[in-house]
């Protein structure tokens, strides 16, 4: 008894291994390190909030301020009359950037599908590398201190971010077919944790002369990365005369298995139009529109999960080296460098899970059993000792069960969502579904950064990672009819293969 083609289990990196050429390496590595380095900017923010708070407020608060510059200017220039106030406006400004940076999204994936993804990632990348350097040295070197001010710079700042995430994912689908989607965008929205990393590095390593540097460091690579992916990028394999995306894949046996994971299973898997940067205009389809997107298939669903599961993984970006420093009085250059154990936990979290739901063709089992794990990891990490080798244990295993799902849903899921069957006709989708889903996860962030300010800053610690916990569990729930369909199939194919055997 023949299987049907969608239980032939095929090797989900054949295919991959078999088309991959050295146009696909570089595609691969500029889309990463262009994200790592709008990422590295942003976690520079995050790194030196401390220096930046003892900056703002007054010197009968602050032990360093005599020395850094005499009483009467350093006094005619603070902004907060406390820490508790400047910590506050820290977190508001976060929120403000994660509302521009959402709304931004929804805009930036419908003008990726339909300008050139290479021009809109270099213009957003130069243009924010010089809104840090406005926001974090440009200020300080001048001794301007103005609220206002840093709200407007850090609106312009997340508008323009937005063009990263839609625009390389979008990319990444032209070169990369359904073939290992799971293990090869595990591995590639490592770039997100990576850039973590790297702006903790290069933060760490500058701080001791001032704040400003780790800004200027950062927006330096990044504008220079910009540059790079200017003339470097080549958005699709048509630009170098290779076969459109799936072109060579419509007659091999391995098409069933390689299909995309919400697609239908007896539909036409022609890809011919999944090229989003064709230049030929006859046969290439109009884009999808905002509201069309919406009605996808899954995309309602993984949108609110995204925004529950974005808001946690977010607070540990934003707030992580806060909170060692603030909690346990480590110094801030340390806190740094630890946090770096939650990027190293999602890096191999989101590799391992993406190998995993391509082994079994199925998403939301394998979030699901990951956000279990990551209910009991946040609890764990909340009573956490003031020990640094053990805190950075079970930060790396919330990281794993926690920015696992996080960039398997923001980069996987969202290809798969973005390329369904019913995008058929319309296949410039995968931008502005991208974008659908990343900007309503930052929705959430945004939220949740202010309220985990006002959280800590009325109850403590211990009830923001009681929140963490209860956002985590919403995830869970939101999935659930994925999940309970996807378990269903599972176990459907499993009967038919018994009886085929």
């Amino acid at each position: 008894m023949a299987l049907p083609g969608s239980l032939r289990r095929q090797p989900a990196n054949r295919g991959l291994v078999s088309h991959c050429t050295h146009h696909h390496i570089v595609v691969f590595l500029l889309t990463f390190f262009s994200y790592s380095l709008l990422h590295a900017s942003r976690k520079t923010f995050s790194n030196v909030k401390v220096s930046i708070s003892s900056q703002w407020t007054p010197s009968c608060l602050n032990s360093t301020a005599p020395e850094l510059r005499p009483y009467e200017l350093w006094n005619s220039s603070h902004l907060f009359p406390n820490a508790e106030e400047a910590t506050l406006f820290l977190g508001t400004l976060d929120t403000i950037f994660l509302f521009s940076y959402a709304m931004g999204l929804f805009v930036s994936g419908i003008v990726g599908d339909r300008l050139n993804l290479r021009w809109v990632l270099s213009f957003g990348m130069c243009s924010s590398a010089l809104v840090v350097f406005f926001f974090g040295t440009l200020t300080e070197w001048l001794h301007f201190y103005n609220k206002w001010f840093y709200c407007c710079l850090w609106v312009v700042n997340g508008l323009l971010q937005s063009t990263g995430w839609p625009c390389v994912v979008a990319v990444m689908g032209n070169w990369f077919g359904k073939a290992g989607r799971g293990f090869v965008f595990g591995l590639w929205s490592a770039c997100a944790s990576v850039g973590n990393i790297l702006g903790a590095f290069l933060a760490s390593c500058v701080l001791k002369y001032g704040y400003e540097y780790a800004f200027l460091v950062t927006a330096s690579v990044q504008f220079a990365g910009g540059v790079i992916v200017f003339f470097g990028l080549l958005t699709s394999p048509k630009e170098v005369g290779l076969p459109e995306l799936g072109a060579d894949e419509d007659d091999s046996v391995e098409e069933d298995a390689n299909r995309p994971l919400m697609g239908n299973d007896d539909a036409d898997d022609d890809d011919r139009n999944y090229s989003i940067q064709a230049t030929d205009t006859d046969s290439q389809p109009k884009a999808i529109g905002f509201f069309q997107a919406c009605c996808l298939p899954g995309v309602v669903l993984y949108s609110l999960a995204y925004a529950c599961l974005k808001l946690v993984n977010y607070s540990f970006f934003f707030w992580l080296p806060f909170y060692l420093s603030n909690n346990f009085g480590w110094k801030e250059a340390e806190a740094d460098q630890l946090s770096i154990w939650y990027d190293v936990g999602g890096i191999i979290g989101g590799t391992i899970q993406g190998l995993i739901s391509d082994v079994l063709q199925k998403r939301a089992p394998v979030l699901a059993t990951s956000l279990l794990f990551a209910v009991g990891s946040l609890f764990g990490y909340s009573r956490s000792p003031n020990s640094k080798p053990i805190n950075a244990v079970i930060m790396a295993i919330t990281g794993f069960f926690i920015g696992g799902p996080s960039n398997m849903i923001s980069s996987a899921i969202s290809a798969d969502l973005g390329r369904q069957d019913l995008v058929k006709g319309s296949s410039e989708a995968l931008a502005t579904v991208t974008g659908i889903v990343d900007g309503t996860g930052s929705v959430g962030a945004a939220v949740g950064q202010y309220l985990v300010s006002l959280i800590q800053e009325n109850l403590g610690w211990m009830w923001v990672f009681y929140f963490f916990i209860l956002m985590t569990s919403s995830t869970i729930l939101f999935i659930s009819p994925l999940i309970v369909r996807e378990i269903k199939l599972l176990l459907h194919e499993r009967r038919l293969r018994m009886l085929a055997e």
